[in-house]
């Protein structure tokens, strides 16, 4: 499926969005980029459901040392207003000290003139702690 332009745009626009909102630490800010009905899928543990859980979740990664998000689209099919996407991740800490690495999956939907983030998934591609 050949994904239009201004979905892959528009994708991409809310990619940054995300990256630079995280980068900021601006836990609020993060509730704000998922759907009303938004949900993460952490590892290792139970769905989290709306914003202020979502917000709350992301302020917790954030305290335990996480200062940088870098994701990367792999894969990106959509059509109107949802898509999906496959893609890698990288977390750092303090001064660029690599976290954690792996991959993810995002349903997209667009509400308004704005992609935002409905299903995020994701599990490191580090070896498990022995």
């Amino acid at each position: 499926m050949t994904v239009s332009t201004e979905i892959r745009d528009g994708i991409a626009a809310a990619n940054a969005k995300f990256m630079d909102t995280f980068n900021r630490g601006d836990r609020a800010g993060m509730g704000e980029l998922y759907t009303e009905n938004g949900q993460l899928l952490p590892p290792n543990s139970d769905i989290v459901s709306g914003h202020s859980a979502i917000s709350a979740f992301w302020q917790v990664a954030m305290d335990m040392g996480i200062r940088t998000a870098k994701l990367e689209t792999i894969e990106l099919e959509g059509q109107g207003d949802e898509a999906f996407e496959i893609g890698k991740y990288t977390l750092s800490g303090e001064g660029g000290a690599s976290i954690d690495s792996g991959k993810f999956l995002v349903v997209w939907k667009k509400e308004g003139d704005e992609w935002k983030l409905h299903r995020d998934i994701w599990n490191s591609s580090m070896p498990a702690s022995g």
